[in-house]
């Protein structure tokens, strides 16, 4: 699975030429270019790491920092600024920024210092895993419930998380199968089945349903 980067930064051409290179790297990346827009994005997820410009319009630099800390304190962060000030520096540490990256910079250099601390880094588990919610992590193939991961095999998470990921939606045997060997597949589509059975047995919520005749889909209780 591709590591998630969000990227935060004003400037427009800074923010292409660090989109294009962290897309060659094979990174998923998010990019804005203020405040409230990282917002919404860490409000819905969390990333394996940010890339922060501290002089952003709306909430700022250090201001997401902070946000991203409390949510989701595993995601890596890397603050970008013009200020060479040692007192935004101390701000940013204090904030456990894990790297501080002064501008004008090279764009090769900035993805070595990615690529080191993402070697060092956990994945990031948001502080909802704790609710009664059911997370999936896609980077490990797990899935958590009320902050504890449950016993999945890969083809039980492949199944669960295409289910999820289409809620409502009514998925043929034959397009779960499909996620699961996304390849050439010459058994019986009654396997599926098998795998939904083992789920439901270990899913503490009940939201597989069957389509009689059909398939499968998800819905969630409220």
């Amino acid at each position: 699975m591709k590591r998630k980067i969000l990227l935060m930064e004003d400037e427009a051409v800074i923010r292409e030429v660090l989109v294009e290179y962290l897309t060659m790297a094979d990174y998923q990346v998010s990019s804005v270019e203020d405040g409230h827009q990282a917002m919404e994005l860490i409000e819905q997820s969390c990333f394996d790491l940010a890339v922060l410009d501290i002089m952003v319009p709306g909430p700022d630099g250090l201001e997401i920092l902070s946000a991203i800390r409390e949510r989701c304190p595993d995601t890596a962060v890397i603050m970008l600024s013009a200020l060479e000030d040692e007192g935004t520096q101390l701000k940013a540490f204090n904030r456990e920024a894990d790297d501080y990256v002064i501008k004008p910079f090279s764009p090769i250099l900035l993805l070595k210092r990615i690529q080191t601390i993402l070697r060092r880094a956990k994945p990031s588990l948001p502080k909802d895993t704790e609710s009664d919610r059911l997370w999936l992590q896609p980077e490990s193939y797990e899935a958590y419930y009320k902050g504890e991961s449950l016993d999945l095999t890969l083809s039980e998470f492949l199944i669960l998380k295409e289910l999820m990921e289409r809620p409502g939606w009514v998925l043929s045997r034959e397009a779960l199968i499909e996620a699961v060997y996304q390849e050439d597949y010459y058994g019986s589509d009654r396997v599926i089945d098998s795998y939904i059975k083992n789920l439901r047995k270990k899913l503490p919520i009940q939201g597989i349903k069957t389509v009689v005749g059909v398939g499968y889909r998800w819905e969630e209780e409220a």
